[in-house]
């Protein structure tokens, strides 16, 4: 059974997050990749899992094998969730993104998201193929994002909703706290 309902959200999400990546890309939790191949610009791709079309496959995205500053935009879509040591990533995220860097984030809440997974396992190739994982949550609520990003180091400089205002697109810089 295809996921039709699943690849036009994932197109919608792209489109919302596209017009705010500039320079040079690095999309931790690509899933299929089809974030970083729309870009017209450079960039990577970087998964724990292996769903095709993934740049690369690591262990662990709180170890990139990338350079300090080596970012112009990190972009976690619709993952953050699914990131056990979420806070450990977003401090690898602040290490490889430049000073002037930006990191992009979107999320649905816990409710929302609880009843979505519920309704689509039947044909979620996530749920099917990998299944969720210890310290995977369905959903965090904008307050948590928040505290993830500014423990991280990050300041929320723009922050919308989109998709009938359920799902929330969080743009965020470094500040000067480490």
């Amino acid at each position: 059974m295809k996921d039709l309902v699943g690849k036009y959200l994932l197109r919608l999400r792209i489109q919302t997050v596209i017009p705010f990546i500039t320079g040079r890309l690095l999309d931790i939790g690509c899933g299929t990749n089809d974030l970083v191949k729309t870009y017209p610009g450079p960039g990577i791709g970087v998964d724990v899992y292996d769903w095709g079309g993934v740049d690369l496959v690591v262990e662990d995205t709180a170890q990139l094998p990338f350079r300090p500053q080596e970012f112009d935009t990190v972009t976690i879509i619709a993952a953050l969730n699914h990131i056990p040591n979420r806070e450990q990533v977003l401090k690898e995220a602040y290490r490889v993104l430049a000073a002037n860097g930006k990191i992009i984030l979107t999320m649905i809440p816990p409710f929302i998201s609880t009843i979505w997974h519920t309704i689509r396992k039947p044909w979620d190739v996530d749920q099917k193929d990998r299944g969720m994982k210890p310290g995977e949550v369905y959903g965090l609520t904008p307050e948590q994002i928040h505290s993830l990003l500014h423990e991280a180091g990050f300041q929320v400089t723009y922050e919308t909703r989109f998709m009938l205002g359920i799902n929330l697109l969080l743009v965020a810089s470094k500040f000067d706290a480490f």
